[in-house]
C-alpha cells in the first residue's frame, strides 16, 4: 500500500537530510499529477547514509530491480548506499526510489539550496524541490514519462506567474 506520508515520517524520524523530489514533489507544489512511489534526493554524507539505511530498514525495505531475484542477499547499510547512487526498494510505505545525484543535477546540496519546507499535515515538515529544479531533473532525465510531466509542470509554472502579477 502506497503511504508516502508514513515514509517521510520515518525519514524525519531518522532526521535523514532529503529533499522530496518527482511526482510526489509535484503534487506538493500544485501539479496534477498521479505517482505510485516516493522519490527523494538524499545527502550523501555517511552520516546520513547510515540514517537513511536505518529508516529503510524500519520501512522493511528490499531491492526493486526487474529481472534480479528477490531472494538476492542485500546488506542495507550506510555502507551499501554509499557504493551506489540511485536504488529503488519496495517497502512497507509502497515503492521508494533514493537518489543521490538525481538526471540534471549537482545533487543534494544543489536541490537543497532553493527547496521549500512544506507542512504537509500532522507537523510533518519536509523539504520539497523548488518548481524550476524539478523542470531541470525532468528535462534532464527525458523518459516519455518526463516529457508528458514537462507539459504539465510548465502549466503549474505558468499560473503560478499569473497569480504573481
Amino acid at each position: 500500500m502506497f503511504d508516502p506520508l508514513r515514509a517521510l515520517r520515518i525519514f524525519n524520524e531518522h532526521e535523514v537530510r532529503y529533499v522530496l523530489i518527482g511526482g510526489y514533489a509535484s503534487s506538493v507544489l500544485g501539479a496534477s499529477i498521479i505517482t505510485n512511489d516516493l522519490d527523494v534526493c538524499y545527502e550523501r554524507t555517511p552520516a546520513n547514509m547510515d540514517r537513511l539505511a536505518d529508516a529503510l530498514q524500519e520501512l522493511h525495505a528490499s531491492l526493486r530491480v526487474a529481472g534480479v531475484d528477490e531472494d538476492l542477499p542485500f546488506i542495507l547499510d550506510g555502507r551499501t548506499i554509499a557504493a551506489g547512487d540511485s536504488f529503488t526498494f519496495r517497502s512497507d510505505a509502497g515503492d521508494l526510489d533514493i537518489l543521490g545525484t538525481p538526471s540534471g543535477t549537482g545533487g543534494f546540496r544543489d536541490l537543497d539550496a532553493d527547496a521549500t519546507a512544506y507542512d504537509l499535515g500532522e507537523g510533518l515538515i519536509v523539504r520539497v524541490v523548488s518548481l524550476d529544479d524539478l523542470i531541470r531533473m525532468k528535462e534532464a532525465a527525458s523518459r516519455p514519462k518526463d516529457q508528458a510531466h514537462l507539459h504539465v509542470l510548465a502549466a503549474l509554472k505558468e499560473r503560478l506567474r499569473a497569480n504573481e502579477r
